[in-house]
């Protein structure tokens, strides 16, 4: 899959992606301080799902009604590291087929996929 990495989300799980074979943009890495609307524009433009701890995105999606590839929100309390990495692999694990085109809330204990923006 490609992933496009918010910087908020980190380096250490954009580096997790790539060691599972996933493509990988890490803004972090690649593109320190992009905005937001440039960041769900190259998502867009070019199929990545966002993976991000921002929930300003959903506002992007819900409320300004930007396309999307499809978008990964980590509403996570521990923030650290580890336990992002360990919240996408479950995500992975059980739902990867799922996650292109949608845009989905994940905590440390629920998945929800979000409705459709009308």
């Amino acid at each position: 899959m490609r992933f496009l990495v918010d910087a908020c989300t980190g380096p250490l799980a954009a580096r997790w992606l790539r060691e599972q074979q996933h493509e990988v943009y890490s803004i972090y890495d690649e593109a320190p301080g992009m905005d937001d609307a440039a960041i769900i524009q190259k998502a867009v433009t070019e199929q990545w799902i966002l993976v991000t701890n921002d929930k300003d995105f959903g506002e992007k999606v819900y409320r300004e009604g930007h396309p999307h590839h499809g978008v990964i929100l980590l509403r996570l309390t521990d923030e650290r590291p580890s336990n992002k990495i360990a919240t996408l692999q479950r995500l992975l694990h059980q739902h990867a087929d799922q996650l292109p085109g949608q845009f989905v809330v994940v905590t440390e204990k629920r998945v929800r996929f979000a409705r459709k923006p009308s």
